[in-house]
C-alpha cells in the first residue's frame, strides 16, 4: 500500500485526489463543481503548487511544474489527465452524470486536443488568482496541503 508525505503526516490515500492549479479560475470553478456533486465526499483536493501535489506527482515521475490538466489519483495510485480526469468524475459521480462517461467513445486526440486549448489559454479567458483558494471551514478537511 502506498503512503505518501503530507508535511507531518503519513497518508494512506483512501480517496481519489484531484490536483488542481491553485491560482487557475477555471481549476477552482473546476473543483467547486466537483465538491457540489461529490455528496459522499469521495475526493480529495490539493493544487499543484503544494508540496503534497509534487510528492504525488514525483512517485509517479510526473513533472510537477509547468502542468496544463488536472490530475486525478485514484485510490489505487493510478492516475488520469487532461479529459480523462472530467470522464472518471462522471462515471463516479453516478446517476446522470455517468451518461457523459460515454463521452469516451470520442478519440483521445479530439477531447484532449479541445482540453488543452482551453487549457493553454485559460488564464486569457478566465483570469487568474494571486493565491490559491482558501477552503471554508466545513470543506478544509477535503483539502491536502
Amino acid at each position: 500500500m502506498m503512503r505518501f508525505l503530507n508535511k507531518n503526516m503519513i497518508h494512506t490515500p483512501e480517496h481519489p485526489v484531484l490536483l488542481f492549479d491553485g491560482v487557475c479560475n477555471v481549476c477552482n470553478g473546476f473543483v467547486q463543481f466537483v465538491i457540489a456533486r461529490d455528496k459522499k465526499r469521495i475526493f480529495r483536493y490539493a493544487s499543484l503548487q503544494s508540496e503534497f501535489a509534487t510528492t504525488l506527482l514525483q512517485k509517479r515521475n510526473l513533472p510537477s511544474t509547468g502542468l496544463d490538466t488536472v490530475i486525478l489519483i485514484d485510490e489505487n495510485g493510478n492516475y488520469f489527465a487532461k479529459s480523462d480526469v472530467a470522464l472518471e468524475l462522471f462515471r463516479r459521480f453516478g446517476g446522470f452524470w455517468s451518461l457523459l462517461y460515454y463521452a469516451k467513445v470520442i478519440p483521445k486526440p479530439i477531447r484532449d486536443g479541445v482540453y488543452d486549448f482551453i487549457a493553454r489559454n485559460r488564464y486569457r479567458f478566465f483570469g487568474k488568482k494571486e493565491s490559491c483558494m482558501i477552503p471554508t471551514p466545513e470543506l478544509k478537511a477535503l483539502f491536502y496541503s
